[in-house]
């Protein structure tokens, strides 16, 4: 054991290398629902932390709150507390036809839009996930049979610029990147990934994302008979898949 980090309240020792990343704590506890021996071993401001086994693996699950900033503390403090390994879960919304609600989305790339990666690597680095990871991931969306979309996902700084940019004095602004952004392909927006890879990458981890998305393209509203999927728990269970196969690949090459 050594200093216990200011901010997840986690000691070295305390978990192995395997985490999930959900930004609301209430989450935490629906992912340790999945591990062996699931225990609470801190909560402190938005870092709540869950350890356990995946297949007789030591896991964790820590939230990380809304947004760069706090994610961005959770991977450096994780990462002093011996994590090499981190996977953010959660939910994400559709700018583009090919993701409807509830479909898995699984980030090949993140638009920097929010100022945390500037941070951490010049402008023009990218801000990418780890390839293992990736292939994991959509390789767990398909053995559990669900849609999914490997795309570019938008990460913003704030929430409302985007959903009423034109109340904003910089209005005009936000409202031609974002249809950049969508002409360039981009299919989905949350706001942790572009961070996440960008402090994975300077401190030369692996990062990660799978999300599921909560609206549908445009309207937001959902679809007929949407209401019966459960969006959070179908990004769980694509993360617990994902992270078994990145496990059992570890395993394989030791």
């Amino acid at each position: 054991m050594g200093k216990k980090m200011m901010h997840i309240g986690l000691e070295k020792g305390q978990i192995g290398r395997y985490v999930f990343l959900p930004g609301s704590p209430e989450r935490t506890e629906k992912i340790a629902a999945y591990f062996e021996n699931p225990k609470e071993i801190a909560y402190n401001r938005e870092f709540r932390t869950f350890v356990g086994q995946l297949n007789g693996v030591d896991v964790a699950v820590t939230s990380t709150g809304i947004g760069g900033p706090s994610a961005a503390i959770a991977v450096e403090e994780l990462y002093q507390c011996g994590a090499d390994t981190m996977m953010r879960v959660g939910t994400c919304a559709s700018v583009s036809p090919k993701v409807s609600i509830g479909d898995i989305v699984i980030p090949n790339g993140a638009v920097k839009m929010e100022g945390v990666s500037h941070h951490y690597l010049p402008v023009e680095f990218p801000s990418v996930p780890d390839f293992q990871m990736l292939k994991a991931i959509e390789q767990a969306a398909i053995n559990l049979g669900l849609p999914y979309d490997v795309g570019v996902t938008i990460t913003k700084a704030s929430f409302y610029t985007q959903t009423s940019p034109q109340t904003k004095p910089v209005g005009p602004e936000l409202i031609y990147k974002w249809e950049a952004y969508k002409k360039g392909g981009a299919s989905s927006t949350s706001m942790e990934c572009a961070p996440l890879f960008a402090v994975g990458a300077s401190l030369g981890i692996r990062t990660s994302c799978v999300m599921a998305s909560a609206t549908n393209y445009k309207s937001g509203k959902v679809k007929e008979g949407s209401e019966k999927v459960n969006v959070e728990d179908r990004a769980i269970r694509t993360a617990i898949e994902a992270m078994k196969i990145i496990i059992r690949e570890d395993q394989k090459g030791e």
